[in-house]
């Protein structure tokens, strides 16, 4: 049997799907095993298991504040990811090119409605006067009165 090249299968991929940032899917090998080494360890073993789309995606968003912390957002908007759908997308091309593995339980959808990115990485490290004024500005005045 011959090697393969992780990133040989990873160029293939950015090639195929422009919509994301070859680093992206180097993030999401690193983020899955921070995901799979923290919760075997939170379950006394250290044989790391199968996680769901939906461990996944909180491990992401950790690994990301851990690595990027107010950057986050900007970073994953660089390399085109969103919305945790995006997640989905890219773990799901790295399953269609073999280099990750699912179950028959697995899906696209598990990624859907993850979190929302400004209240996951904007929001944190916004000053308590920041978010007070952008709360007001979403805040509709009542119609018919007078301005």
């Amino acid at each position: 049997m011959q090697p393969f090249d992780y990133d040989d299968i990873l160029d293939q991929i950015v090639d195929k799907d422009i919509r994301y940032h070859k680093d992206a899917y180097h993030f999401i090998r690193e983020a899955l095993d921070y995901t799979q080494q923290k919760l075997s360890k939170e379950a006394g073993g250290d044989e790391p298991r199968h996680i769901s789309g939906q461990e996944l995606t909180d491990g992401l968003r950790k690994y990301a504040l851990n690595n990027y912390g107010p950057m986050t957002k900007m970073v994953f908007n660089e390399w085109g990811i969103n919305a945790t759908e995006d997640f989905g997308e890219i773990v799901f091309n790295l399953v269609e090119n073999n280099l990750l593995a699912k179950t028959e339980n697995d899906s696209r959808e598990d990624f859907a409605n993850g979190f929302d990115f400004n209240e996951a990485f904007v929001l944190p490290y916004q000053s308590s006067k920041t978010k007070i004024t952008d709360r007001k500005s979403q805040v509709r005045p009542n119609q018919g009165e007078d301005s």
